[in-house]
């Protein structure tokens, strides 16, 4: 075999080899439950959290859904969205300290949401809008520790802490990073948080809408993304190409 076709045909196996990488590292991340936005500013409020929840099983759908939100520093004035085909349970416990607001001293907050009776099938996701009234302001992270159960019975336990500067663990519980006020990526203003709260019927199709827009674009950045790498990759390959045909020139 000449050195040309040895030089292409390693090129090519590595080409595809990272491609094939890519695309799998992709599908992991994408596996996640995960929370957006991914930041708010300390305190902020009257605004949107949603859980995106997708089914990575490929014979079973996903059934059940259970988001436990954190006490020690607790949403208050948590609103849950109707979402078609399924039923949400909403659960309170008292707080171990009060919190004390402009309205008054809050004693209660919730403490998990459980939704059942739709179901998410394979190559399909869910998203979860739930309004707050306000978040914390006491801390730098919130932890949504997070139970998907299949119709199989199987359950992903989506409650691992990612340790500071350390690598995301296998199954990663969904992280909103609080941060000082005006740099945050999500906003307490616009209609969009305020239809979601209220739940009415006009505001709740543009929340929707909204919702559609936000993971479409999404989902098109992320294939963009992808694509560029690969094409990256096979531009590698060709460059490989090229060297070998220049030297296998110059030796004749």
């Amino acid at each position: 075999m000449s050195p040309m076709r040895t030089t292409l045909r390693r090129a090519s196996t590595v080409a595809a080899l990272t491609a094939a990488g890519v695309l799998a590292a992709a599908g992991a991340a994408f596996a996640h439950v995960t929370v957006h936005p991914e930041s708010y500013a300390k305190g902020a409020t009257d605004g949107v959290l949603t859980f995106r929840v997708p089914n990575e099983e490929d014979t079973a759908a996903t059934t059940k859904v259970q988001v436990f939100l954190p006490t020690d520093h607790p949403v208050l004035g948590v609103l849950v969205t109707p979402e078609a085909g399924w039923t949400a349970q909403v659960t309170t416990t008292k707080l171990k300290k009060p919190v004390k607001t402009d309205d008054g001293t809050i004693t209660d907050a919730v403490s998990e949401i459980t939704w059942t009776g739709g179901r998410i099938r394979h190559g399909q996701y869910q998203d979860f809008h739930v309004a707050f009234g306000q978040l914390p302001d006491d801390t730098d992270q919130m932890t949504f520790k997070t139970l998907q159960t299949y119709s199989d019975g199987n359950v992903a336990r989506w409650i691992e802490e990612t340790p500071k500067g350390g690598d995301e663990p296998e199954n990663p519980a969904p992280v909103l990073r609080l941060t000082a006020k005006g740099t945050a990526e999500g906003t307490a203003e616009g209609g969009a948080s305020t239809a979601a709260a209220s739940g009415s019927g006009t505001a709740a199709k543009s929340g929707e809408s909204a919702t559609k827009s936000a993971s479409a674009d999404d989902s098109t950045a992320r294939g963009l993304g992808i694509a560029g790498l690969v094409v990256g990759v096979l531009g590698l390959a060709a460059a490989g190409f090229a060297i070998a045909r220049g030297r296998t020139s110059a030796s004749a």
